[in-house]
């Protein structure tokens, strides 16, 4: 275990990066190292009872008590949405110490949770490394406009904006159509080389073929009725998740000039400090701050972090209740240094 080693002074330097945050990537680095068989053991506890309530949907729909069914599928959405947390690791190279483990695990897990791991995480990586960059967004982020740029818009554009951030869109019908339309093309990399190509057609092949298979066991209705839900409760709640790690009141955007890689990452993503039992199901995906100043530490490291150093706690710390005032912010001020609301832009 790293020796916790006290940081003071951890507010924003914005005359540069400063030795603050470049040290804790230094000493963050001490937890790098995955445990291969408190991996397999995470991947198993997660990817068994998945498919458990899965096969209890399909029996208890077969009986007729669909509502049991939709029931059943909360906890086992839960469960989907850890598995893409560990994809998430591997697209990291932190889940396993050798590459090709990550990589073919993250493969198999991206078939489950309709997500092509290799184009994935090269948008990924795209993400972390401009995240907080006003002049470099569209690439694995959330749109978001600054407040100068939406007055410049036509009220035609204005509108399409503001559907777009709309809660119902953002959490409704944005989830859906990001995992099973969107990420059937490789968009964002279409003219990138043959590389993300093949990952998404690879994907969709092998996600094809596994329809095919439970569709002639089970029958269409029975998986539509029973797949379907899981899929988008899951895709919901991980729509939700990205979202609030970058898109609180005091993140950080800056231009290109003035941003600086190691301040982005520790104070342009929240800590979600969620309850217990939700830390556990979204794979402390909420110690995002610390995630990003150090990627390559597995997700079930990310406690150790916060028990030995403390201090990063409170950075960017954002509650289950408080994250829910996080919706209604749309637009970046640049000159408040914090997202607003439509409402604050357009009154008087």
């Amino acid at each position: 275990m790293p020796a916790a080693e006290p940081i003071l002074n951890i507010g924003h330097n914005s005359g540069g990066s400063g030795p603050d945050t470049r040290r804790w990537t230094r000493i963050l680095g001490g937890y790098r190292q995955p445990n291969y068989m408190r991996s397999v053991a995470e991947l198993v506890v997660t990817a068994l009872p998945l498919a458990a309530l899965w096969i209890a949907a399909w029996f208890v729909f077969t009986l007729g008590h669909a509502w049991i069914s939709l029931l059943i599928a909360v906890p086992a959405a839960g469960f989907l949405v850890r598995l893409f947390m560990i994809q998430h690791d591997c697209g990291h190279g932190s889940f396993f110490s050798h590459r090709h483990a990550n990589d073919w695990v993250g493969r198999v897990i991206g078939v489950l949770t309709l997500t092509p791991y290799d184009f994935w995480r090269r948008t990924h990586a795209i993400h972390h490394a401009t995240a907080g960059n006003l002049d470099h967004r569209g690439i694995g982020d959330v749109n978001t406009l600054t407040v100068r740029e939406y007055r410049a818009l036509s009220q035609c554009a204005r509108l399409k904006y503001r559907l777009y951030r709309n809660p119902l869109i953002m959490f409704g019908l944005g989830p859906a159509y990001l995992f099973l339309l969107q990420y059937r093309l490789p968009v964002g990399l279409m003219r990138k080389g043959w590389q993300p190509w093949a990952s998404t057609m690879a994907t969709n092949l092998a996600i094809a073929s596994v329809v095919a298979v439970l569709v002639w066991f089970v029958g269409i209705k029975a998986f539509l009725l029973v797949h379907l839900p899981i899929t988008l409760l899951a895709a919901t709640a991980g729509v939700w998740l990205f979202y609030m790690q970058h898109q609180f009141e005091h993140t950080i955007w800056t231009r290109d000039r003035e941003w600086h890689l190691h301040d982005a990452a520790l104070r342009g993503s929240s800590h979600y400090d969620l309850p217990a039992f939700l830390r556990w199901f979204t794979a402390n995906i909420g110690v995002h701050h610390v995630h990003h100043l150090c990627s390559r530490i597995p997700y079930y490291r990310l406690p150790e972090v916060l028990r030995d150093h403390p201090e990063l706690r409170e950075i960017g710390r954002l509650t289950l209740l408080e994250s829910l005032r996080c919706v209604r912010l749309a637009l970046w001020d640049e000159e408040q240094s914090r997202l607003v609301s439509f409402r604050e832009v357009t009154a008087p």
